[in-house]
């Protein structure tokens, strides 16, 4: 007691955290089990940093969780040097937490199929993979994997183009050079793989929606919500002044096109500073203007 007073930590605080540990934890148990009873079994691979280490364990005699630690650990650097300790702060749970995971389900030595079989690894692999992301996205966390490295990229050398882009191009490079090491039809199985994972993690958040929503914010603490998506998510938003007919209080309006996890991230943010905020969340299909992460007007 005398230490929650201190440290000004509430008993819901403690007790969301617990749960966010808890869901993170059974995602990592889920993604380790994936990757050390289904996919290096059977001799596959996939996009992300596992595919960096699955083409990286092919030239060097190391457990898989050692160099994942290790590849891990040259991400958090960088993501120090160029992005700074906030964003090192949002990766840091998760960084520590499933190497850890993944080693202890190594020791374990067990194998989901039978026999070996690729197409059924495949598919397994990403659905347990995709799991894990949707879960990690939806408690708004984040690791050290190509998303970090595409934030990197972005940042340095392609501040126009969208996170999302980045990211296909690199998890495209990676299980393009998979194919090299691996061969050309494991490289396809790896993108069968990807796309699973790409898909049940987004039908995990929200369901059947599209990748890019449309938030609605009608709140009374409209600027440190809009700091938040201007300085933290780096995402535009408008604002117009609205008024509640029924109590004639006036509040401001808040409008962005985000990303699935950007919307969750922001659906925190807003519980913290507004818990009585009105928020709408819309499935966009398409976003067509100049702006970050959307379609060119005037392109096909």
């Amino acid at each position: 007691m005398t230490f929650i007073r201190k440290t000004g930590i509430t008993r819901q605080k403690i007790k969301e955290l617990s749960a966010d540990f808890a869901v993170l934890l059974a995602a990592c148990c889920i993604s380790s089990f994936s990757t050390v009873a289904v996919m290096i079994p059977n001799g596959l691979t996939s996009g992300g940093l596992t595919g960096i280490v699955r083409i990286m364990q092919n030239f060097i005699d190391a457990d898989f969780s050692v160099l994942y630690y290790g590849c891990t650990g040259v991400v958090l650097i960088m993501v120090i040097i160029f992005l700074g300790w906030r964003e090192f702060r949002k990766i840091l749970m998760l960084s520590v937490m499933y190497p850890a995971v993944l080693f202890l389900f190594e020791q374990l030595n067990f194998q989901l199929l039978e026999e070996r079989d690729v197409i059924l690894a495949a598919v397994f692999c990403g659905v347990f993979s995709g799991t894990y992301i949707g879960l990690v996205f939806w408690k708004g966390y984040a690791s050290a994997g190509t998303e970090a490295i595409a934030r990197i990229i972005r940042k340095k050398l392609c501040p126009d183009l969208s996170m999302s882009r980045i990211l296909l191009c690199v998890d495209a490079a990676i299980i393009v050079f998979s194919a090299f090491v691996f061969g050309r039809n494991i490289a396809m199985y790896a993108l069968i793989t990807q796309v699973i994972i790409t898909r049940v993690s987004e039908m995990i958040i929200y369901g059947f929606t599209g990748k890019v929503v449309q938030l609605s914010i009608i709140t009374s603490e409209h600027e440190g919500i809009k700091k938040y998506i201007l300085e933290d998510l780096d995402r535009g938003v408008s604002s117009i002044r609205v008024t509640g007919e029924y109590t004639q209080t006036e509040f401001m309006e808040l409008t962005v096109m985000c990303s699935l996890r950007e919307s969750v991230l922001i659906r925190k943010k807003i519980a913290v500073l507004d818990p009585d905020a009105f928020v709408v969340v819309t499935k966009v299909e398409a976003v067509w203007g100049h702006g970050k992460g959307f379609s060119d007007i005037d392109k096909d």
